[in-house]
This record gives C-alpha cells, structure tokens and sequence, in this order.
C-alpha cells in the first residue's frame, strides 16, 4: 500500500462546497441528552478529537490516552465544564473570540452542550451565539480550533474513552460488519509463490508464507497490489518490469477460491491496490471458475439500506467472497466501464481505513489512528456512518519496511492498539486488521478477543 498523495495534496475548494459534500442525508435521530463522564471530544467532520496544547485548544489525530484529548464533561447548573483528564483545573474555556485552556473556576468555563442529530453534541458559549468549531484552510481543516457560527462545523462526538460493549452474537447470527478478520498486507509479498518486486526490495517480504499457508492459517483478508504488463494484471511492487517469476492476480484469486470452495463456511476479503484498467481486471476475473458466483454484492444487496448481512445468510447463499478497489469510480465512469459491474466494490463507498503507516522500518511509531482519505470533499472520517448502515473498519497496522523483529513487535501490541486508539478513533471496532508477518507476533490472539463482543 502506498499513501494516497492525491487526497492529501493540496486542493483549493469552496467551503460551502465542502460542508454540503460532508452532510448526510435522510432522517436523523435525536441525540441523547449529555452524561457526564469522560470523554473524547471528536469532530463529526474530521474526526479528530480536541486536545490541549499548552493554553491553545487544537484538533489532533485520534491518540487514545496520550497529547491530552481526554476531558471530564461535569454538570454545573444547567451548563457544563470540560475539564482536562491530564491536566486537572484546567478547563475548556473562551478567551476573546477563541477557546483556550483556563483554570477551572474560571466563569468562561461553562458551556452549554446541547443535543443535535445523530448522537452529534453543539458546544456553545451560554453567552453568546458562538460554538466551538473546527475551521477550514485550504482542503483540509485547521489544528486550531474556533468559536464560530453552529452548522456541521460545529458538531462533535462525545466518544467514551471504551467504547460500550455488547456481546456478539453466535456465529451464524453475526452480521459481517460484527465480525474481524485476520487480514495479510501485502498478501502476495511473501517470496513462497513467487516474485514480487525489483530485486532490492524482495529482501524485505511482507509476509513469509505463501497464499495457501495464509488461509491454512486463518487469514481471510489478502491486500494486493496489481499492475498492468502485456500478459494482463500481475501482483507487484511499484512496477513489474525487474521481478523474477511475477505471479499473476487470477492465480492467487483461483486460490482464494478454490479454498472457499473446498470449506463453505469460510469468508474472505480482496484489496485491490489497483493500476489496471478495468477492462484488464474484468478479463483477470473471468479467468477464475465460480468467482463472479460466489461474490458478495453490497450495491445489489440493499446493504446500504439495511446493514450487512447474516453470515449464515452469506453461507446458504453461497456468497462468500467480497471484493474492494481503492481505484476511482470517477476515473473508471470516464473510461465507461465501472468496476462494480462485474462486482468489484469500491473500497471508499463501503469500509473507511486508518492512515496506513505507523512509521519507518524501525524507531519511534505512530499509533494515532485516523483517516487514510482526509483532505477535500473526498475526506471520510473513519466516525462515517449512514441511516442504517455503518462501513467496514480497515485497520492498517504496519510500517514503511518490513523489519521482522520489528514486526513481531508491533503485532504483540495490536490489541492495545486496537483498543485503546482505533476503536474510539473509529467509534467501532475494526473489521480487518491488516498486518505485516502475521506469522509474527501473535495477531491472530487479538483478532479472536475483538471477535469475542461487538461495538455497536
């Protein structure tokens, strides 16, 4: 996977543009009236969550219980302090026309919280028509935050630093958006089933196990990258010019399925990092017997209506393989040919995903988990959710190189992660977590505790 430069690049637009792009549509619900407690205070835009910052009040990457974006929400009256949870007597506060940090017995510490929609929070000044806001710049938003008019911009989450749980249903009754999978990135990286890359980066797998031995070992979700050459869309590395003995996508597809075939109550996934056109990808998928049968199809299923469906469903219809593209539908209506089509859904339409790196191949990581596709009218906050319907939670889980050791490492601690900073960051548990050496470790331990309950 590589970070997706044209969403981050810097784009000028409208805000109004970008406000009426963000906005839901349909019915909303009434959120419910505030509960004091402790909370992250997080944007329904961006997704990032309020932090202290010496006496500035700022939006950072969701850090679970680091940078200070935990606050205490206390009654006072018929308004509320914000107290921070790091720093005690420091308080939300307003100084002029900005929120700063204050003492707490200072009287701009008070707020009204008030309910809006969708469990979404307006944070107003008892004073004044004024609501803590996040403002926009260029095609992102600003790290600081404003007092300014109430709108979208001015709604927030109250995320409780755990999220509630429930527990899950039995195995057959699990929606699939209640299950998560053991997810391989960079599937095809491996040196088992064949080459993957110019020689350099070939002593840098991202996995040490063929695709066979994956699914014998439980992984159900297979990130690939494809590439165009003269003999169709082969898995590799940045091109496949310099690769030894490329293997070409049908054939780990003719795999996949022909495990699911021989093991019919089995459910995967394929990530395409996509760079052929889609007339190639059609073609590829042709190749395979019993994969256009066996896909699940969201866009004809009514799940964006009605929520995901049953895994027993799944089962006694023999729908078993979900297929996504990071590919742009805009781009593949331009070339007349959608890949939703043949069955290949598009990946932003129904999952959101954290950012996907946690740093370099060694050193210091960054477990701040936010979206992958920020920047724009394009952003999807990984909080997205539609009446009736929330997306899948990719959570990425590795670095820039492979390292094994540093792998085994970070895989030990997906569970914390998961937990204490993509599951609030997200407001749901994740649904794929994506790792490097899943062999290392132990990933497969905390994917089958995060299947133990559900986050609703």
């Amino acid at each position: 996977m590589r970070p997706l430069s044209a969403v981050v690049r810097a784009v000028p637009v409208l805000v109004a543009v970008l406000l009426v792009t963000l906005t839901p549509t349909g019915g909303a619900a009434a959120a419910a009236p505030v509960v004091p407690g402790s909370y992250y205070l997080q944007s329904v835009i961006t997704g990032f969550n309020t932090a202290a910052s010496g006496d500035a009040v700022l939006q950072h990457r969701p850090k679970g219980d680091e940078d200070h974006q935990q606050w205490v929400v206390r009654a006072d009256g018929a308004e509320y302090q914000v107290e921070n949870l790091d720093l005690p007597g420091r308080c939300l506060a307003r100084s002029g026309g900005a929120p700063t940090m204050a003492s707490c017995a200072a009287a701009e510490t008070r707020w009204q919280i008030t309910a809006a929609r969708d469990d979404q929070y307006a944070v107003k000044d008892p004073g004044a028509d004024r609501y803590l806001s996040v403002v926009p710049t260029g095609d992102v938003w600003a790290d600081a935050l404003a007092l300014g008019a109430d709108g979208r911009q001015a709604r927030w989450y109250l995320t409780p630093l755990m999220p509630p749980r429930t527990p899950v249903p039995a195995d057959g009754d699990r929606t699939l958006d209640q299950v998560t999978f053991l997810t391989a990135h960079n599937a095809f990286a491996n040196g088992v089933d064949g080459g993957f890359a110019p020689p350099i980066f070939n002593l840098f797998p991202n996995q040490a196990r063929g695709i066979d031995q994956q699914l014998a070992d439980g992984v159900r979700g297979f990130m690939f990258d494809i590439h165009q050459t003269p003999d169709g869309a082969i898995l590799c590395h940045h091109n496949c010019t310099l690769v030894v003995r490329p293997v070409a996508l049908w054939v780990d597809l003719q795999r996949i399925v022909d495990y699911l075939q021989a093991h019919p109550s089995e459910i995967a996934t394929v990530f395409l990092e996509d760079y052929v056109p889609p007339t190639v990808l059609r073609a590829e998928l042709a190749r395979v017997p019993g994969l256009a049968d066996m896909l699940i199809r969201p866009d004809l299923e009514g799940v964006r209506e009605h929520g995901w469906p049953r895994l027993a469903d799944l089962r006694e219809r023999d729908k078993r393989l979900l297929m996504f593209t990071d590919h742009s539908r805009a781009a593949d209506q331009a070339a007349g040919l959608t890949r939703d089509s043949f069955g290949v859904q598009y990946q932003r339409e129904w999952t959101v995903e954290n950012y996907w790196s946690m740093g370099p191949g060694t050193g210091t990581s960054d477990w701040s988990c936010y979206s992958r596709w920020y920047g724009g009218p394009g952003t999807i906050p990984l909080t997205h959710t539609e009446p009736g319907f929330r997306p899948l939670f990719v959570m990425n889980h590795f670095r820039d190189v492979p390292i094994p050791a540093t792998s085994s490492n970070d895989n030990a601690k997906v569970l914390n992660r998961a937990e204490r900073f993509c599951t609030p960051a997200a407001r749901k548990k994740p649904n794929y977590v994506a790792v490097d050496r899943y062999d290392l470790g132990g990933p497969a331990a905390a994917v089958g505790r995060l299947n133990t309950y559900d986050v609703p």
